[in-house]
């Protein structure tokens, strides 16, 4: 007979130990969120199936035997055990979950493509990713790496710079039939499509005296900008690490050689009391990787 076989039922195990700390049913009753004839009902079935009383019954009250006493010590030694056994079990999991946040334009077309890689490696690590572009509290929020796209000012969190970044114009091939400018200067009669991101500093290293486009639709998210550019609505200012998907593609050609360098920077960030933690610090490092990698074949 296998030793499952030999175990009694669980349930009737919780109730008699419960009844035997307590004495008492009806308290017993009151921890385990039953009633008090189902508590006597499983002590009923577990003393039949050990095959020996373990309280002596007077009326309502009980008394525990001596025997089903040390039976009920060892239950409740083996219950704590189970407890701190599955709370390790949970404090596991916890420690092996990764939550990022990261800017959308770059979790969607930098980070998110290659992530898969991480996984591989890590295949332990729960990794949770989510596209914010907000600065909120990492900490309250339980986030453990923040990337960000800005100027390295993070009060309060642990910060790395990442990379940075160029601008330069590009265009669908399908735009007005495929008359796209020629040189800089014939921007002034095309559409420029507008983001969060000026013209003006790229327009001014390309020698064009022009002001900055205005009026029309602006597009917050880069993502946006670059599809309604691939869809031929006009000119966009991109940034080369989340619009090179669509120029390898051919979905977008890029204009001229003249590249901006972006005054922000991508920055990894995370809460002190995140930082230290391995998930974190393997992130970290396959990142920096990767970032590597890529640069030298942008090289």
């Amino acid at each position: 007979m296998s030793a499952s076989r030999r175990l009694p039922n669980f349930s009737a195990l919780r109730a008699f130990e419960a009844a035997a700390r307590h004495e008492n049913f009806s308290r017993a009753a009151e921890e385990l969120h039953l009633t008090h004839g189902a508590i006597s009902h499983q002590v009923r079935a577990l003393e039949q199936e050990l095959g020996r009383e373990l309280f002596v019954r007077n009326g309502r009250q009980v008394k525990i035997t001596s025997d089903a006493l040390k039976f009920a010590q060892f239950l409740g030694k083996s219950f704590a055990d189970i407890t701190a056994a599955a709370d390790a079990m949970r404090v596991a999991s916890v420690n092996r979950r990764l939550t990022i946040s990261s800017i959308p334009s770059f979790a969607a077309r930098w980070l998110a493509p290659r992530l898969g890689r991480f996984i591989d490696r890590y295949p332990d690590i729960e990794v949770v990713l989510q596209s914010s572009g907000q600065l909120q509290d990492l900490a309250r929020d339980g986030i453990d790496v923040g990337i960000r796209f800005g100027r390295g000012n993070y009060p309060g969190l642990v910060v790395q710079r990442l990379m940075g970044d160029v601008y330069y114009p590009v265009v669908s091939p399908h735009y007005r039939g495929g008359q796209q400018p020629a040189t800089p200067k014939d921007l002034r009669q095309h559409t420029l499509l507008r983001s969060v991101e000026p013209w003006s500093p790229w327009l001014h290293a390309a020698g064009v005296d022009m002001a900055e486009p205005s009026g029309g639709l602006m597009f917050e998210d880069l993502s946006m900008l670059i599809r309604s550019a691939a869809d031929g609505n006009g000119v966009a200012l991109v940034r080369h690490v989340v619009a090179m998907q669509e120029i390898a593609s051919g979905q977008l050609l890029r204009l001229f050689d003249t590249a901006t360098p972006c005054p922000d920077e991508y920055f990894f960030v995370s809460p002190p009391g995140a930082a230290g933690k391995p998930q974190v610090q393997a992130f970290r490092d396959w990142l920096l990787e990767e970032i590597a990698a890529f640069q030298r074949q942008q090289a």
